[in-house]
């Protein structure tokens, strides 16, 4: 059972001089307490096909973004099947949104059926040009804290664009692997994912509109998932290896049913390259520091 609660600075308050400008909402907290369910685990276990992790035992790297979500009721959400704009994080009406990337601090596992909760904080709002138009970024940051310890430090970077066609490659080579998992998405997968992580957007699992609305060729991967199944496969390569800091970033959408690899190399003590790719080129490029 998740509690929730919000903390909006006087600037960012709803108020017609701060709807117009999204920096106003820099500053923003939210705080989200969540116990670590070893059902849900169970239920991220078998969406990743792994074993699942008991109580007591360490959360698996990622598992984290199945939990600590915000239940907002159908009226809360927008269009797009997310939180409706303008809510805890700033309006950017008419824009799609997108997980662009991010970084995650692995300071110490947090413990499955353990009470935990989630402090984030908007940390910037920048408004830049791209080569599809406005680029509205927004970096999140999330400290996760079990028995009074900090777990996990993660900054998340989300990017809202207008409207725009997606990329279907990714010009460069892709480096020849030392491990590789391969994976066939499904809707089913999708579904599943988008269901233990309580995603709502429409993109993962409504057809017409992935296709017709944002103009996707198919149903898309979750962004958070690739680099979970990325990070999944170096542990199966290096079960020795311990992760600390993982820092990704997309670069193209992957859709159902276009098979794809998640891989990786070493590259220096300590440090390895991770990617998903496919025959188009790679869609999301990893660095993972790790002991």
């Amino acid at each position: 059972m998740t509690t929730h609660r919000s903390d909006v600075p006087p600037a960012a308050a709803g108020t017609p001089a701060s709807a117009g400008d999204p920096s106003a909402w820099v500053g923003r907290t939210e705080t989200v307490a969540d116990r670590l369910d070893g059902h849900l685990a169970a239920r991220v276990a078998v969406t990743l096909d792994v074993e699942a992790p008991g109580d007591g035992q360490p959360l698996p790297p990622l598992w984290h973004w199945a939990f600590f979500q915000n239940p907002l009721p159908a009226a809360g959400l927008g269009d797009d099947g997310h939180p409706a704009r303008g809510g805890f994080l700033p309006p950017a009406d008419g824009r799609n949104r997108m997980w662009a990337g991010g970084e995650v601090e692995f300071r110490q596992a947090l413990r499955v059926g353990v009470d935990a909760e989630r402090q984030t904080t908007i940390e910037t709002v920048q408004e830049k040009s791209g080569t599809t138009g406005s680029l509205l970024f927004v970096t999140l940051r999330h400290e996760y804290v079990q028995a009074g310890e900090l777990a996990i430090r993660e900054w998340q970077n989300i990017v809202y664009r207008a409207p725009s066609p997606p990329k279907t490659s990714h010009e460069g080579d892709v480096p020849a692997a030392q491990w590789t998992m391969p994976v066939e998405p499904t809707p089913t997968l999708l579904f599943r994912y988008s269901a233990v992580t309580f995603n709502g957007h429409r993109i993962h699992y409504d057809h017409p509109y992935a296709t017709e609305v944002e103009g996707y060729a198919g149903l898309v991967v979750h962004g958070p998932l690739l680099a979970t199944l990325a990070v999944q496969a170096f542990c199966r390569a290096n079960p020795q290896a311990a992760p600390r800091r993982l820092r990704y970033r997309g670069l193209r959408p992957l859709v159902v049913p276009q098979a794809f690899d998640v891989a990786g190399r070493i590259v220096a003590p300590g440090k390895a390259e991770l990617w998903s790719a496919n025959a188009q080129g790679m869609a999301q490029r990893a660095e993972l520091e790790f002991d």
